[in-house]
């Protein structure tokens, strides 16, 4: 969330100031002959003597004005961290802010893998009964998008202030967004929860082709070595698989080349933010497009499906069903708000990683909790994979020597 601005005024901490250069005057020659005010009347004081005395009683606006320009400087280069009347922070201090830190920061992982891991589980539930991924994912962002008007309405986060030119160049970003996460689902309807997330280990691939094809940037020997088992390891994976179809391989695939291409867009389309667009109302904001970008298609492709008359129609306990998409929404959006936050903290090879751990932890508890059955040759494929996209990460950080 975005750190408190913190403003200082300058009027408490000016009221009891004295004049240093006016002194009394009953007390000239004294505060002269003891030690010097200031350092102007020091070097004045050494070079004429006692004519310093009156060149300075003579300029009392100097020091009125000097204090409140230096005092607003310094206001506005206090680190977000230091509060008034803050002294020199012991070392104890510091290992309590910094254990305080890597405290949040764990729990922020733990929320995140958490919100994912009951995502994947309720989503696959429902849409095992319920196999309409548009009013799916529509039911997503509109759940998505009443957090988000909730958390403005009740000033949770800043409301944020953005213009038309703004939300233009967001516009892209909302499409992809809303592709992906529709493929994403529509592969989750026809596969195992954990054969889709083993394809989406992809992602590495398409991120080095998306950005070499349109920003020009040319991957190191390192990354393309670290993409071989990536894409070896879900080809294994993917021949060894019991739930495999090709309805739900190609929408992994394009799963993965929409996510990819929204983080190159973000590159290449440069969005101007102000000061209230930080990434958790950009995040808010893709939102609420996606499911303005979304409901008209689900409304002429699948019609309106998720009324009670429809759903006992069809023989569907509207309770549990009800239910389980509510918490597979609130998960959905959480999660990813969550990814945004804790993008903000740690760099991006660090989120990478932790992006990988993820997928590993989803799959590991889908196949625990819905039984799927895996081969020894499939697993290996899917280590091998996941091995590859950690080591995708690592060498992320080696940067070519320049020339």
């Amino acid at each position: 969330m975005q750190s408190a601005t913190l403003s200082l005024s300058s009027t408490p901490l000016l009221r009891h100031h004295k004049n240093p250069l006016t002194p009394r005057p009953s007390l000239v020659h004294h505060r002269l002959r003891s030690v010097p005010v200031s350092p102007f009347s020091a070097v004045a004081s050494s070079s004429y003597g006692l004519q310093a005395h009156r060149a300075l009683v003579s300029l009392p606006s100097l020091p009125d004005r000097r204090p409140k320009d230096t005092l607003a400087v310094r206001a506005t280069s206090v680190p977000d961290s230091a509060a008034p009347g803050d002294g020199p922070v012991s070392s104890n201090s510091n290992a309590g802010g910094g254990l305080m830190q890597t405290l949040q920061l764990g729990s922020l992982f733990g929320l995140w893998y958490l919100f994912n891991i009951y995502f994947n589980i309720y989503n696959k539930q429902v849409l095992k009964v319920f196999p309409f991924p548009l009013t799916i994912t529509t039911v997503q962002f509109a759940v998505g998008s009443s957090l988000v008007l909730l958390m403005w309405a009740t000033n949770l986060h800043k409301r944020p202030k953005i213009s038309a030119s703004q939300l233009a160049a967001i516009l892209p970003l909302a499409a992809v967004h809303t592709m992906g996460n529709l493929f994403t689902n529509m592969s989750l309807g026809k596969v195992a929860v954990s054969f889709t997330h083993t394809i989406k280990a992809m992602e590495p691939f398409f991120s080095v082709l998306l950005s070499a094809l349109f920003l020009g940037e040319m991957p190191t020997i390192w990354v393309v070595l670290s993409l071989m088992p990536i894409v070896g390891g879900v080809a294994l994976a993917s021949l060894t698989e019991a739930s495999f179809n090709w309805a739900g391989f190609w929408s992994a695939m394009a799963s993965n080349v929409t996510f990819q291409s929204r983080n190159v867009l973000s590159k290449k389309v440069m969005v101007k933010k102000e000061e209230s667009l930080d990434n958790i109302n950009l995040f808010s904001i893709i939102t609420i497009m996606s499911f303005f970008l979304l409901a008209p298609a689900t409304l002429f492709v699948e019609g309106i499906r998720v009324t009670p008359s429809y759903l006992q129609a069809a023989g569907l306990d509207l309770n549990q069903l009800y239910l389980r998409s509510l918490i597979a929404g609130l998960c959905f959006h959480a999660y990813q708000q969550v990814s945004y936050m804790i993008l903000a903290k740690v760099s991006p090879v660090t989120h990478s990683v932790g992006n990988c751990v993820k997928r590993v932890v989803v799959i590991v508890t889908s196949v625990l909790f819905f039984r799927t059955p895996v081969s020894p040759i499939n697993s290996l494929g899917t280590g091998i994979a996941l091995a590859g996209v950690f080591l995708y990460s690592r060498v992320k950080k080696i940067k070519p020597k320049s020339a």
